[in-house]
């Protein structure tokens, strides 16, 4: 099961970075996606990494596009996520999850994939 850290209050403009670990998965070995839910909505594939074997592509939605960073420390056997330049819409729970690799691209899995492992999620937020 991943596990979330990282979370917590942020300025508008500053920085967070999100962690996600993992005791019983090999993370370089499995795809991980970031999610995020706002308040009353819906959640949203906020970026996704392909794993180490898999090329580590990585896939952004347009709204974090050169903003947020994915990358992996396959050392601490951990995905980040680093969110720059946050933006108060950027507020909510931020999910890690993790597949098995498929070999199908990265935008696919991120977007309409399904995911088997679930972190708790984590909140941050962002004020204006």
């Amino acid at each position: 099961q991943p596990v979330e850290s990282g979370g917590g209050l942020a300025h508008a403009g500053g920085s967070r970075r999100l962690s996600c670990t993992a005791s019983t998965l090999s993370l370089y070995l499995y795809v991980v996606g970031w999610f995020r839910q706002a308040p009353g909505g819906e959640r949203e594939g906020v970026s996704c990494i392909a794993s180490s074997p898999g090329g580590e592509r990585t896939y952004y939605a347009d709204s974090v596009k050169g903003r947020f960073t994915a990358a992996r420390d396959n050392a601490e056997n951990e995905v980040y996520l680093q969110m720059k330049m946050l933006k108060p819409d950027d507020t909510g729970i931020y999910y890690c999850a993790a597949v098995a690799e498929r070999m199908i691209p990265i935008e696919t899995q991120c977007i309409a994939g399904s995911w088997i492992y679930w972190g708790q999620g984590i909140q941050v937020t962002v004020s204006s």
